[in-house]
């Protein structure tokens, strides 16, 4: 994809891949400068396929349009070019989205497209099924100035036992999500006991989800263990959906209780410090009911290679992947 620009969102809770098509710069996607671009048309197999991404028809091209859990959307032109990833590694007739216009939240200049990662037909997962295994990992960095890495298909076996990994839970009508089953929470290296009806609807794994929900009771109880842990810290009021924030002015050093989350098979992924406060704030917000699945976000991911082996059924954790 000649003139593609290399910032996109890594996003495992969404299907279709897509970057911009309105050259304003140098570094925007420019179809017209690409020997190997095309639109799909109207009445093809790849069109037809797009489900609840359709957009109707323009001159006889797929038109396709996404809208995100934030409201923020994109739309344009289902389309075809080479994804090169190396001078080795390359995908074919890589489908995407050739967007024309994009709103909301993180469409703002920064990033130039989305790397749609979910289960669904339309993911690079899906598309390089055949090729990578049906596997990926990443790694999200610390901080914003730090380097992450994304890797297409799975780790070499010998390298396997430094990942935890607990099944990895599908719902073929919604096959875009990630889901893990989310047994305890430990803090400070003692389990909270959270009854296990309350986490029974799981976690969806999303890299784009900036903070963890967890269902009403785990939230309390983590909360709870949270703040007597850090009652030498001066409380500080919300900000946002965060309830327990702290004023570290003229603390030179913070101490943060562990925070650890065991999933089933006993894979327990302890939180690097970096993945427990945002804003100076505990990064866990609750979801609206015990009922509904709840969601790791990024800052929880922070430090760790995430392993997605969609092909293997289950998703491994390696701390430390710096």
């Amino acid at each position: 994809m000649p003139g593609v620009a290399q910032t996109v969102v890594v996003d495992t809770g969404s299907d279709v891949p897509w970057v911009q098509c309105h050259p304003q710069t140098d570094t925007f996607y420019d179809p017209t400068r690409s020997p190997t671009y095309a639109a799909f048309s109207c009445s093809s197999a790849a069109c037809r396929r797009l489900g609840p991404y359709s957009n109707g028809c323009i001159n006889n091209q797929c038109q396709y349009r996404v809208t995100y859990p934030d409201g923020s959307s994109t739309l344009g032109t289902y389309s075809s070019d080479v994804l090169t990833f190396s001078p080795t590694s390359a995908v074919s007739s890589f489908q995407f989205g050739c967007s024309q216009a994009e709103q909301g939240v993180g469409f703002d200049g920064r990033s130039f497209g989305t790397m749609g990662l979910g289960g669904g037909p339309e993911s690079l997962v899906s598309q390089t099924a055949a090729t990578h295994g049906n596997a990926f990992s990443y790694r999200v960095p610390p901080t914003a100035s730090d380097s992450g890495f994304f890797v297409l298909g799975a780790p070499p076996p010998g390298s396997r036992g430094a990942f935890v990994a607990t099944p990895l839970l599908r719902n073929p009508r919604v096959p875009t999500f990630y889901r893990v089953l989310l047994g305890d929470i430990a803090v400070g290296g003692r389990r909270l006991g959270v009854p296990a009806a309350a986490l029974a609807a799981g976690l969806v794994v999303d890299s784009r989800t900036v903070i963890t929900r967890l269902p009403p009771t785990a939230y309390q109880a983590l909360r709870a263990a949270f703040r007597s842990r850090m009652g030498m810290y001066r409380p500080a009021p919300p900000r946002g959906n965060l309830d327990t924030c702290y004023d570290f002015t003229g603390v030179f050093v913070v101490r943060i209780p562990r925070v650890a989350l065991v999933f089933d098979r006993n894979a327990v992924v302890e939180l690097d410090p970096a993945g427990i406060l945002f804003n100076d704030c505990l990064a866990f917000a609750p979801t609206s009911g015990d009922g509904l699945p709840g969601v790791i976000g990024n800052v929880q991911q922070r430090t760790i290679e995430v392993l997605y082996d969609v092909g293997g059924g289950d998703v491994g954790f390696r701390r430390g992947a710096c």
